[in-house]
């Protein structure tokens, strides 16, 4: 059994009301959307965000005036990023194959990978404006072969954000609107009189969007609902407690309910780490999340083994998972729950958030027990198709008309009986 040496406390009743108070605030936004349209939006924009333009979505001059004063150096670093993603999400789209075989004699079954047709995607701003979000859902999308994507992000203290604008567009968006929040996933989903409605919501957001996803999921297809941002880190006798703070730290700052946690197997790291992490959040420009989040919510486990180690990750089955041990593929091999793995000092979580390659929108609260994070399969409807010859048909039709029966359904039997009968 392991020790903590710190255990994140929660006074859940606060934030129970919390959630109740977002529930009841997304719920109203959506009805009015559903029934105002346009004019809702508008109203809602004005009153969340201060934002009524002209339009809400960007013409093809405004995108090019935007990107054009964007920075030479940034433009670089969203391609290099987007050439990174858009290269994994194409070998992953490699392994998703069509397939078709006889499994009796005249009997062929077979299933298509079919992309969605229209995909909404929601681009974060406010404090920390998620340019690399652009890349990951509408660039992942069109990898998968979806024909109408659009995006949405909202303005940044009454400013269009540039660099987002400018990602969005190299990663290929069809529709570019400046518009935040619920209206802009009901808008997306539930269509107005200037939005085509899509078939699928994706992306990350706030605890409103995250709320807005929940309630569409029905009308429209989601990802997964993102809570809070989480990381774990797994070290032994050889990680520093520096690094290990910096990528605690790292995600604390994403906001002030973030889990943080480390499972080590060495006390001596533990409690080094817990004293670094109060140096780094003397002069950490966002200590006032980050710090407010380690209080509430960090974790340290002090664990026997590294056998222990993995019980206790997989018990967590957090979003993020840093593995700083001796032998990280052991993590690899036998840890079946978290959104990504992070193997050795020499890649971190913020190389998954923004360039290297893999998706950045991943299971949270659990979730990583039952699914996996935002990837081309996503995108992607697995339809399955059959036909029969006259002798195939008759042979299984004989064994389908008996089942029929056992289940009194002899509207189904009669399917089967028919054929028997002709063939």
């Amino acid at each position: 059994m392991g020790t903590y040496l710190k255990k994140g406390d929660v006074v859940q009743a606060s934030y129970a009301s919390s959630e109740e108070a977002v529930y009841h605030t997304v719920k109203e936004v959506i009805q009015e959307i559903g029934v105002g349209k346009d004019g809702a939006v508008r109203k809602i924009s004005e009153q969340f965000d201060h934002w009524s333009p002209e339009h809400f979505r960007l013409s093809e001059e405004q995108i090019g005036e935007i990107i054009a004063r964007v920075p030479q150096q940034v433009k670089e670093d969203i391609r290099f990023a987007q050439q990174q993603i858009r290269n994994f999400a194409e070998k992953q789209l490699a392994t998703v194959q069509d397939l078709e075989v006889e499994t009796l004699p005249g009997v062929i079954l077979g299933h298509k990978h079919i992309p969605v047709a229209s995909v909404g995607c929601y681009i974060p701003g406010g404090r920390y404006p998620m340019v690399a979000s652009a890349h990951m859902s509408i660039l992942t999308a069109k990898v998968a072969g979806v024909k109408r994507v659009i995006a949405c992000t909202p303005p940044i203290k009454g400013e269009i954000p540039a660099a987002t604008i400018c990602a969005m567009a190299f990663a290929g968006a069809d529709e570019i609107y400046v518009l935040g929040g619920i209206q802009a996933m009901a808008a997306m989903a539930l269509g107005t009189e200037t939005i085509r409605p899509v078939d699928m919501l994706v992306g990350p957001g706030n605890a409103y969007v995250a709320e807005a996803k929940r309630q569409l999921f029905g009308k429209v297809g989601i990802d997964l609902i993102a809570g809070p941002t989480e990381v774990l880190v797994i070290a032994d006798h050889t990680a520093d407690a520096e690094m290990v703070a910096v990528d605690l730290l790292g995600q604390a700052e994403h906001g002030p309910t973030s889990p943080a946690a480390l499972v080590t197997t060495s006390e001596s790291l533990a409690r080094e780490t817990l004293l670094e992490i109060e140096r780094q959040l003397q002069v950490l420009p966002t200590a006032d999340i980050a710090g407010v989040a380690w209080r509430d919510y960090g974790t340290v486990l002090v664990v026997d083994s590294i056998e222990e180690a993995l019980i206790e990750a997989d018990k967590l089955a957090y979003e993020h998972v840093e593995v700083l041990t001796e032998q990280p593929d052991y993590f690899l091999e036998n840890m079946t729950n978290y959104g990504a793995l992070f193997l050795g000092p020499e890649t971190n979580v913020a190389y998954g958030d923004k360039a290297i390659g893999t998706n950045h929108t991943l299971p949270t609260k659990g979730a990583a027990r039952y699914t996996g994070g935002l990837w081309v399969g996503k995108f992607l409807k697995t339809c399955t198709y059959q036909r029969c010859t006259k002798d195939a048909s008759k042979l299984v039709g004989e064994y389908v008309s008996r089942l029929c029966e056992i289940e009194n359904f002899m509207g189904h039997k009669e399917q089967a009986d028919l054929r028997v009968r002709r063939y």
